[in-house]
């Protein structure tokens, strides 16, 4: 938009012609995203397109794999492609020193979803993050306390003892804050029960693929056959999927309690089953809460300060039952989303606080009540 606009009033100048055409643009807004085809990131799609209908935005997808080279590169092509603003979930934080001096450099706006920059691990690129007049902000989860609620369940609802763990990448960002919390809720209980102790077994990778999510699931078992339980950390859905076709091929659904994060298409059927024993998720509204946050910041109604960056933190789901799932199902899933139209345009007219509230909020319980006939 950046570009044609220049030109247009280039040509005006030379030309004697007095042309305002900043309303008439329209705003281009890319996702860079691991997939936007597998479980989750089919639905991160979804919304984020149906907020660019609600908002008349063009929006343009990359998909990156997770892979560093191809998370930088990206944001690159999204920039050379004239977007305005970016909203993009990388893998490592350190990816994101790049990423900010490429919008920097084009004067793009970004923000993260499911992902937030570590100032302890990451403070070179933090400082960078707040400093930077581009870098909107992130949308995340609490990561640890999403660990350590599963954790939680396997140990105190579903009595495991020896739980085996499935991750996609080393280094991810947000697996690292998710196996922080599986730690703590393994400390948790083992301080709690000296009598009943607990195992976590190192992560294993599994990439994010259905392949290579069995491959490493079978693995697993192969060298712990005692396991009573599996963390699959996340990875999109598909490494989950492999995982629970593995355990399946042995044998053993039912008797490995498998939790995940990445609410999966079937998961009424596989918690009916016990393929599932708990997932936490509901959360593919994180990208569109980024969008609506760098569409702000774009049309100037959010400042984007130098001197730190917009937080905000939405709720993670969990569902251990089939009956969990149905009011999920009936609100999140299939033909309705979270929001109508209307409510997307009243969201993105609302303050950054209001809109933060408004995420904070979002639940089962808080869709029901404002759709439920």
């Amino acid at each position: 938009m950046k570009k044609i606009l220049a030109l247009i009033l280039t040509l005006s100048l030379l030309c004697g012609i007095a042309v305002c055409a900043t309303a008439e643009d329209k705003i281009k807004i890319g996702v860079s995203i691991w997939s936007s085809t597998d479980t989750l990131g089919s639905e991160c799609k979804r919304l984020i397109d149906a907020a660019a209908d609600a908002l008349d935005v063009e929006v343009m997808y990359v998909d990156q794999g997770h892979i560093s080279e191809k998370v930088t590169a990206s944001a690159e092509t999204l920039a050379m492609a004239d977007c305005d603003g970016i909203v993009i979930c990388n893998s490592a934080s350190a990816e994101m020193g790049s990423v900010i001096k490429t919008c920097e450099e084009n004067e793009v706006y970004v923000a993260q979803f499911f992902r937030i920059i570590n100032q302890d691990d990451n403070p070179d690129e933090y400082a960078q993050a707040c400093a930077s007049k581009y870098y909107v902000g992130a949308v995340h989860e609490s990561e640890f306390d999403n660990g350590k609620e599963l954790v939680r369940i396997l140990t105190e609802e579903k009595n495991c003892r020896k739980i085996a763990l499935e991750a996609w990448e080393p280094g991810d960002a947000t697996f690292l804050g998710r196996w922080s919390g599986y730690k703590a809720g393994l400390e948790a209980f083992n301080a709690a029960h000296p009598d009943d102790q607990a195992v976590l077994l190192d992560p294993q990778y599994g990439g994010t693929t259905t392949d290579t999510g069995r491959a490493t699931a079978e693995a697993i078992i192969d060298a712990n056959p005692d396991i009573d339980a599996l963390i699959v950390a996340g990875g999109g859905g598909d490494t989950l999927v492999g995982a629970l076709a593995g355990i399946e091929g042995k044998g053993l659904t039912g008797k490995i309690a498998v939790v995940s994060t990445d609410f999966l298409a079937d998961l009424d059927a596989q918690l009916a089953s016990g393929g599932m024993a708990a997932e936490s998720g509901g959360h593919y509204a994180d990208p569109f809460f980024a969008f609506l946050m760098v569409y702000n910041a774009i049309k100037g109604n959010y400042e984007v300060s130098t001197e730190g960056f917009y937080d905000m933190v939405f709720p993670y789901m969990f569902v251990a039952s089939s009956e969990d799932y149905t009011a999920y199902a009936e609100y999140f899933t299939g033909d309705q989303l979270p929001y109508t139209a209307d409510e997307i345009k009243a969201l993105a007219e609302l303050s950054y606080d209001d809109l933060a509230a408004a995420c904070a909020q979002l639940s089962v319980a808080d869709v029901v009540a404002r759709h439920a006939k």
